[in-house]
């Protein structure tokens, strides 16, 4: 994909991650909704319209050629051996997580216990595991994805998952930032496959935000999702159910 294509593109993922469409844009900015729509259909962006089109998406230039760069969205998954070194070693876990959320070293000393010698040997022990690349003046790139998906059985989620899960939910979920909502229900199997399908795109979308959030010059606040259903009855009303009830 040429570079034009692909900066359109990256703005066409923004307006949908912001919540805009064309005729919202062309507000922002002065134009109309043809305009916006022809512009983007042509490419025939100029240095000061791409300029306002990007600071309407709370971005700026500098963070879209960022984001030119960037192959996708995929996840990935490490080998056995690197989440066994991973989960065996919370320094380097702890360490490991911020430089996927685009952290320095120097950020990271600053904010957390991390001394610069420190940092030095878990930035050796990385680049060992094949998880980054050593770049100049301390600089490093990911040689994965930002988006990791654990093992099911493996050593990650078995130490911590259940450790993540206590945390996660030990909270009344009230700040403005907070969101839950538990019901239970009965589903017929259609409903339950589309509402498989909806969660599974909120979570791709839970990732492009993550993604093109990235590479912005915003304030970011670390976030957990959690998406859940299975069939399930409560003990309470299960208790009471006739042995041999469907």
């Amino acid at each position: 994909m040429d570079e034009a294509r692909r900066i359109v593109e990256i703005l066409k993922r923004t307006l949908r991650m912001r919540g805009l469409t064309y005729a919202s844009l062309a507000k922002r900015i002065n134009l109309s909704e043809a305009s916006v729509k022809r512009i983007f259909a042509q490419r025939t962006f100029s240095l000061k319209r791409l300029e306002e089109v990007c600071r309407a998406l709370e971005m700026s230039i500098a963070d879209l050629v960022k984001m030119v760069d960037v192959k996708g969205y995929a996840s990935t998954s490490l080998t056995l051996a690197q989440e066994a070194a991973l989960a065996k070693d919370e320094a380097l876990l702890s360490y490991f997580y911020l430089l996927l959320n685009g952290w320095t070293d120097t950020q990271i000393r600053r904010n957390y216990q991390f001394e610069e010698l420190q940092t030095q040997g878990l930035r050796a022990r990385l680049v060992e595991l094949g998880l980054i690349e050593a770049l100049p003046k301390r600089g490093y790139r990911l040689l994965v994805s930002r988006q990791i998906i654990w093992r099911p059985d493996g050593p990650v989620r078995r130490i911590y998952e259940h450790r993540v899960q206590q945390e996660f939910l030990r909270s009344g979920f009230t700040g403005s930032r907070d969101f839950l909502a538990w019901q239970p229900l009965e589903l017929t199997d259609s409903s339950i496959d589309v509402l498989r399908r909806k969660f599974g795109q909120v979570y791709r979308e839970f990732l492009e935000m993550a993604e093109l959030d990235q590479h912005s010059s915003q304030p970011r606040y670390s976030v957990g999702l959690l998406l859940a259903f299975r069939p399930w009855v409560f003990s309470l009303v299960a208790a009471r159910q006739r042995r041999g009830a469907a």
